[in-house]
């Protein structure tokens, strides 16, 4: 069954819980091939044991659920820039001359969203973000009142917010996720992974020792080596090749990459989370049903949206993890206990469809909506900081030193 505006907003407006999709995959490279997940402090993997139908079964995080959110905003981004969807967007573009690189920012990938402090440190109009009309909104959404929020950036509504950097501190406005997604390697198995360079320039150990040079990067003389209160300050540790990647790397074997049954991603789009969100017109002090279904309604469509978009773009997360579907993309709606979940098919042109829909129905209900980006200039102190860092870059000196 195909998903319609007019099923979505029932769903919304009822009592249904969620939308649930899950999905099996497998190694692009086959079963046999080993797969590399993300890792954490030290070089660690996420293994667990999760009970799956009534047995332990070792299993390995691939993919966040932070992870996951990243992937989905890059997704809704990549479309909007197309203009294949309608999306209220904040951006920032850093392309003073000054800058080493020129680069922009905007609220799909910036890692706080609206609320992050590249925003809040930069101008509207001459006036800090924070300080613009726009800006203000924040001070003032919670959950009874996120009109604000879903003309300015109704993905933080979907993705989560937390305006911890704002004028409230830790105590600023907090939105649940209303989209979680993750992947997950199941019966996975740890293998080894090798690492070795062969230098075609046969460069020794002992044709050392390198210091760091005063001007960065590395020398073989004292006299041009960097100083501190010991002497002449050796590149690394002990001034070894390496420590400027020349010479050889003695082969090493060490823990690294699985081999699982299969992998599996599990999105839920929470209903039960949009309906604690009110959305009261301009001079209103309560909402009214109709309009809190209406935005409700478009959330989950562009939460939707953004779930088929990413699948899209396909599942190659790094490198040497690279998956793929081994079952179509279903979702299912969670309703009455016990109730048969009728599969629902949503590629990316039906979701964009159905959200571009919901998005007129919530306009005809009143509700604000930003066509236009709302651009952002940085501070002179923002973009002096940003500049400073980039040259400061540039010219580091080498790891080690």
């Amino acid at each position: 069954m195909s998903l319609t505006v007019d099923k979505l907003a029932a769903a919304v407006a009822g009592t249904a819980a969620a939308f649930r999709c899950v999905t099996d995959y497998e190694s692009a490279g086959g079963a046999s091939s080993p797969i590399f997940p993300a890792t954490y402090e030290s070089g660690q993997y996420a293994m667990e044991t999760r009970l799956i139908n009534g047995a332990d079964v070792p299993c390995v995080l691939i993919d966040s659920v932070q992870s996951q959110a990243n992937r989905m905003e890059e997704a809704l981004l990549s479309a909007w820039e197309r203009k294949r969807l309608p999306l209220p967007v904040i951006s920032v573009e850093f392309d003073d001359p000054a800058l080493l690189k020129r680069f922009r920012v905007t609220s799909l990938d910036a890692p706080h969203r609206i609320a992050d402090a590249l925003l809040r440190d930069s101008l509207m109009d001459g006036k800090p973000f924070r300080q613009s009309a726009a800006g203000k909104v924040l001070n003032i959404v919670d959950l009874k009142n996120a009109t604000g929020l879903f003309e300015l950036c109704p993905t933080a509504l979907v993705f989560g917010m937390w305006d911890s950097t704002g004028p409230r501190g830790g105590l600023g406005a907090k939105f649940q996720r209303t989209i979680v997604s993750e992947i997950v390697g199941i019966n996975a198995r740890i293998g080894r992974r090798t690492s070795s360079r062969i230098d075609p320039a046969q460069i020794l150990l002992h044709a050392g020792p390198l210091y760091a040079a005063k001007n960065g990067g590395w020398t073989l003389e004292e006299k041009e080596a960097a100083r501190d209160k010991k002497g002449p300050v050796k590149l690394g540790k002990d001034g070894k090749p390496s420590e400027a990647n020349h010479g050889n790397v003695t082969p090493t074997i060490v823990d690294g990459g699985f081999t699982i049954a299969k992998a599996r991603q599990t999105t839920v789009v929470s209903l039960a989370a949009l309906r604690r969100l009110r959305f009261p017109l301009t001079g209103e002090t309560l909402s009214t049903p109709a309009v809190d279904d209406a935005a409700r309604t478009a959330l989950a469509a562009l939460a939707l949206c953004a779930a088929a978009l990413a699948r899209e773009q396909g599942t190659d997360l790094r490198s040497r993890c690279q998956l793929h579907p081994t079952e179509p993309f279903r979702w299912h709606l969670l309703d009455g206990p016990g109730d048969a979940h009728e599969p629902l098919e949503l590629p990316a042109s039906d979701a964009i469809s159905v959200y571009s829909a919901s998005v007129e129905r919530a306009r005809k209900a009143g509700l604000p909506w930003r066509d236009d980006p709302v651009m952002l200039a940085p501070s002179p102190a923002l973009l002096e900081l940003v500049r400073r860092s980039q040259e400061l870059a540039a010219g580091a000196v080498p790891a080690g030193v």
